[in-house]
Parts: structure tokens; C-alpha cells; sequence
């Protein structure tokens, strides 16, 4: 995987790419808040011979740093369609964890057509009408609240809350301590507030295209489980529930998701 750069008005985006010619689609790897590109790793490891692979360190994450935390979710969307571009991928099979969901399905929202395929491990809808009043004013509110956690007891609940397999809490654990305190609640406060306005929009937020959701039947980040039950069952679309899987479902089970992601095939 070669290490390339994509600037903005923001700050330089880094991401990596194996540019590999193959007649399967390509799979683009979005990271979910406050993780980077290491979140993908065993995806990559598995796909990387076979395929071609492309993961990002989302705006303001690992290396894509520093960067102006003032963008808002469609403008993101549109980062990975200027990168998508110049590396000349087109309907790509966009896998997103968490964060990385929500980006694809604006970018599904912006670009229709333009998504062969979209994953979405541990996400959830973007449609208004899965969450409360209450809960879309807490998503504008949770940096004050990160706020006062001491910073080891928010690393612990970070890595710990995000990853049952010892594996995936390690690979959160030092993805966090990347960070500065003051820098990982702005991150954290400012991911959830454009996801907030996002969903405010009540936008449609319908992919054209097949769409396959994943969850950890141990989540237990916010209403996540609830949120793909709700969006499976209003949208038929197939889930696979993975046991012992917490919201980092690919690296607790890598393996299953893999298979899963190996099965997909475009119309």
C-alpha cells in the first residue's frame, strides 16, 4: 500500500492505495470516528493481492492532521469523491465503520449512481426518522460531556467500549493515544455534530445500489443495535448479525467479515 495525499482548503488528506488493475470492484475502506487507517488492517492484509484497496485517515484523523475542524459531512463526502477521481476508481464497494457509514451514504446522497456497493459494519441510517428529538440534541452535545471524563478513563472507555476481541481493544487503545486530550474530544465533539446537522437535513439518503449492513450482536456504542434492526427491517436490507462482535465488528471477527465482503456481487 503506497501512502498518497489529497489537498484541501482544510488540510492534506493522507490515504493509501495498492493500485492494483483487477477486474473486481474496488474496495474503499472509511475508517469510524476518532479511528485511522489501521482500523482496516486485517481487510487489507486479506483483499490487498486480489484487488485493488483503498483506505483513508479520515479529515482530522492520524496522519490527515493538522485540519481545520469547520468541514461538515457533505464536505467530506466530497474529499472522497476527489480522491476516488484522481486515482480513476470508479463504483467502488465503499466500506465504512461506524463514521465511515455515514460519509458513504452521503456520498451515496451527493453521487448517486457512482456506488457499485456499500457496506456499512456497526453504522447506522442517516434518515431522520430512526432517532428521537432527544437523541439527535445529545449528538450536538457530547463534547462537553467527553469534557469531563479524566483522559486514561476516556481512553479506557474508548478502546474497551469499541472492541471485545483483545486484538481490537489494543489496536483502539493505540489509535487513541495518538491523540491529545483537548484534541480527541474537539475530534470526537466535532464528528457528532455534523452527523447531528446531517440528519437534521432529513435528507432521503437511499443508495442506488445493493447495500449490506453488518453488526455485533455485543455493541454497545449508543443504539446502534437497535438503529440496524429498525433499518433492516424497513429497508429489507440483508444484515448479519456477528456474535461476540462489539462495534469494531471487523477486527473482533475479521475473518466473518472478510467472507462477508468476499460475497458481494454487483448487478
Amino acid at each position: 500500500m503506497e501512502e498518497k495525499t489529497f489537498d484541501t482548503d482544510y488540510g492534506t488528506i493522507h490515504y493509501w492505495d495498492n493500485s492494483l488493475a483487477s477486474d473486481l470492484p474496488a474496495l474503499v475502506f472509511l475508517p469510524g470516528l476518532t479511528a485511522d487507517h489501521r482500523l482496516f488492517d486485517r481487510q487489507i492484509q486479506h483483499f490487498q493481492s486480489s484487488r485493488r484497496c483503498l483506505v483513508w485517515d479520515a479529515p482530522g484523523h492520524g496522519a490527515s492532521r493538522p485540519f481545520r475542524l469547520d468541514f461538515t459531512l457533505t464536505d467530506k463526502a466530497k474529499f472522497l469523491h476527489g480522491i476516488l477521481s484522481d486515482q480513476g476508481i470508479e463504483r467502488p464497494i465503499l466500506v465504512g465503520q461506524s463514521m465511515g457509514g455515514y460519509v458513504a451514504q452521503m456520498f451515496g446522497q451527493l453521487y448517486p449512481g457512482e456506488m457499485g456497493a456499500l457496506v456499512c459494519i456497526d453504522s447506522a441510517p442517516l434518515q431522520r426518522r430512526y432517532l428521537t428529538a432527544a437523541e439527535l440534541w445529545a449528538l450536538e452535545h457530547v463534547e462537553p460531556v467527553y469534557r469531563l471524563y479524566p483522559w486514561k478513563a476516556l481512553q479506557r472507555a474508548g478502546s474497551r467500549g469499541c472492541a471485545t476481541s483483545p486484538y481490537g481493544q489494543q489496536l483502539m487503545a493505540d489509535m487513541i493515544a495518538d491523540y491529545r486530550r483537548e484534541e480527541y474530544c474537539a475530534l470526537a465533539g466535532h464528528g457528532f455534530r455534523i452527523l447531528a446537522r446531517a440528519i437534521a437535513d432529513d435528507l432521503p439518503y437511499e443508495p442506488r445500489c445493493p447495500v449490506v449492513l453488518i453488526c455485533g450482536m455485543s455493541d454497545r456504542a449508543g443504539s446502534t443495535r437497535r438503529y440496524n434492526k429498525a433499518w433492516a427491517k424497513h429497508t429489507r436490507y440483508p444484515i448479519h448479525w456477528l456474535a461476540g462482535a462489539g462495534h469494531n465488528s471487523n477486527t473482533d471477527r475479521p475473518q466473518a467479515v472478510n467472507a462477508i465482503l468476499a460475497q458481494i456481487v454487483l448487478p
